[in-house]
This record gives structure tokens, C-alpha cells and sequence, in this order.
């Protein structure tokens, strides 16, 4: 899939959405609880999300790239307790660093499991579990080409009335694959920052900050976007973007500013 099909699809999944989100009701749309639950990592839903991540400015380029992203995540009961498992499959559109120019394709399969924790206080989710990526890329441009495996780990408070925050944490390193591409051993610190406004509308800065420890090399960008949250019978929809813009970063490669938009899916117990 190509960089404007992924655009394409991205703006018809969106005029589809917003087509049918204006005739549900205000009372339907903006209860507290599912304002609260629906930008929780951690929730205890059948989640399925689509979302995208445009950078429209590279460090040491003259390029841009795009990831287009399948997520899911599931809760599960296993070894004694609650997890969450979350799942995410990218389809990228990255510079080629192999043969110029660009390419597109999958890019590598990441799945986290978090083991959730009772902290005793039912306004704060804490997880945390090991992740797992495989070398799924189509491409030797789109993906890594090892096999890598850390850690992740989530909070979550919704202990003040129209505002939540938290973060996902991962790390992870190389273990196995291709012997002729580099090792992975890279970090990712992901701010949750939500402010309710009203009629389930809200802001939001969630931007990704990542560092790599073989190179040394990192981004911090900070991000400032809005969406909004309606609920029907059997799922909560949340749908969203999120301009965003880089403070800090070492290395060609980095994003100096990009957009993160989505759809996300929360189903019904």
C-alpha cells in the first residue's frame, strides 16, 4: 500500500465515522465513564484501532515517511490473573536507505502483554509484562529485520473529573535474525495527557519520545491535538488527531514534526 493510499483510506475512514457520530445524542456520547475509559491503554475492552503516523519533515533529509497502523488488544485471564494483551501491526512508507528513494510495506509485529496490578484504587491502572517484536517487514527498508524482546509498561489516572494522564514505557533489544542489520536495543516513552471539555470533545498530547541506546540517538517531540468520544449500544468510538513537533533530537532520521491521527474501537463487554 502505497503513502496515498493509506491517505486515502485514512480521509474516507474518517468522513465514514463523522458521518454517522453527529446524530448520536449528547447523553449517549458524554457520559463520565466512558470519557474516562476511552483513552485508557489499560482498559478492560476488545479494542480495535486504526491510526496513522505522518512525519513531514526528517532530520538530515529531504524526506517524509508514514505508518499506517492495525492495533488491537484483548483482555485475558491467564497465570493467576488480568492481562492485557495489545497487538500492532505497521504498514510503512520509509525512506530507503538500501536502494534510494522510498518504499512501502509491513512493517514488524509487536505484541506486549500487561499483567495488570491491583493497586487498590480503582482511578489508577498499572500494568506490566514483557513485549515480543517479529521480523514481519516486507521489506528490508520497512522493518528491522531482528527479532527483539522487553518490556512494557503502562499507567493510568482518572482520579480528576476531565482530566487523565499516564504513560507507556517500552524497551526493548535484539536477540535473533539477520545478521547483517543492526541490533536493536531502543527505548520509547509515551506522555498520556487528556483534558475533557465537553460533549465528549477533548484534548490531547500523547507525541512518542524514543532514544536508542546503540546509537545514542533520540527525539522528543510534544504534541497538541483534539477528538472526541461517542458512545452507541456496543461500542465507544474515539476518533482524533494530533499535530506534533519535535523539541529535541539527535540523528538523521528523526522527525521534525509530523501528525497523528486515528479510530479507535472499544467494544462492549
Amino acid at each position: 500500500m502505497t503513502f496515498w493510499k493509506q491517505i486515502s483510506a485514512a480521509i474516507i475512514l474518517g468522513a465514514t465515522t463523522a458521518a454517522f457520530i453527529p446524530h448520536v445524542s449528547a447523553a449517549q456520547g458524554t457520559d463520565a465513564a466512558s470519557l474516562a475509559q476511552a483513552n485508557n491503554p489499560l482498559a478492560a475492552f476488545k479494542t480495535f484501532n486504526l491510526q496513522n503516523q505522518y512525519n513531514g519533515s526528517l532530520t538530515g533529509t529531504d524526506s517524509t515517511a508514514n505508518s499506517f497502523f492495525l492495533r488491537g488488544a484483548l483482555p485475558v485471564s491467564a497465570f493467576g490473573g488480568d492481562w492485557l494483551v495489545r497487538a500492532t501491526l505497521p504498514i510503512n512508507d520509509f525512506p530507503d536507505p538500501f536502494n534510494g528513494g522510498k518504499t512501502n510495506g509491513l512493517g514488524d509485529f509487536n505484541v506486549f502483554a500487561a499483567y495488570l496490578m491491583d493497586t487498590g484504587n480503582p482511578n489508577l491502572s498499572f500494568g506490566i509484562g514483557p513485549q515480543i517484536t517479529a521480523p514481519t517487514a516486507t521489506e528490508d527498508a520497512t522493518g528491522s529485520g531482528k527479532w527483539s524482546a522487553g518490556l512494557a509498561n503502562v499507567l493510568f489516572n482518572t482520579a480528576t473529573p476531565g482530566f487523565q494522564w499516564g504513560y507507556l514505557l517500552t524497551w526493548q533489544a535484539s536477540f535473533a535474525g539477520d545478521s547483517d542489520r543492526a541490533d536493536v536495543n531502543s527505548g520509547a516513552f509515551q506522555p498520556l495527557l487528556i483534558k475533557q471539555v465537553g460533549n465528549g470533545w477533548y484534548l490531547r498530547s500523547t507525541a512518542i519520545w524514543t532514544y536508542d541506546f546503540e546509537t545514542d540517538n533520540y527525539n522528543i517531540p510534544i504534541g497538541f491535538g483534539a477528538g472526541r468520544v461517542v458512545t452507541k449500544p456496543n461500542v465507544t468510538i474515539n476518533y482524533f488527531i494530533e499535530p506534533q513537533y519535535s523539541v529535541a533530537s539527535r540523528g538523521n532520521g528523526q522527525m521534525d514534526w509530523g501528525v497523528f491521527a486515528g479510530v479507535n474501537f472499544q467494544f462492549a463487554k
